[in-house]
């Protein structure tokens, strides 16, 4: 694995888009991912930074490599200083949209991560933690 434990990449243009999907992917193949997991992670990872990017404005992911014990596995925390969201819960669920992004929404997201948490403030912003543990 290459020496850099973290990543930190700016999302603002689908180009942005397509750089972070090849950095979760080459990190999670270093970390001996299969092809399964790293199909999820990188899946729920798109469907995060389009929506930092068409509801957040724009924002960054911080790419990091963790460990717990003897697993390791990938952090992934997507930032943006957007409209924020009213209704998590309501965000949260299936068939919830509020635009045309994957369709895989919030929920899929979640689904597809071992660990997922989000923080959100009307005004001020949404936070999004998602972990896959190898």
């Amino acid at each position: 694995m290459n020496d850099l434990a973290s990543k930190t990449l700016t999302l603002k243009t689908s180009e942005d888009v397509v750089r972070m999907r090849q950095a979760v992917r080459e990190r999670a193949i270093e970390l001996g991912f299969g092809l399964v997991d790293q199909t999820k992670l990188v899946t729920a990872a798109s469907e995060l930074a389009r929506n930092t990017i068409l509801y957040g404005g724009g924002g960054e992911v911080l790419l990091e490599v963790v460990t717990q014990g003897d697993r390791r596995g990938i952090c992934l925390t997507f930032s943006d200083r957007g409209p924020g969201i009213p209704n998590i819960e309501l965000a949260l669920k299936d068939g919830y949209t509020s635009g045309s992004g994957l369709g895989l929404g919030l929920g899929g997201a979640k689904r597809l991560s071992n660990e997922f948490n989000i923080v959100s403030q009307v005004g001020g912003g949404t936070r999004v933690t998602i972990k896959r543990w190898r």
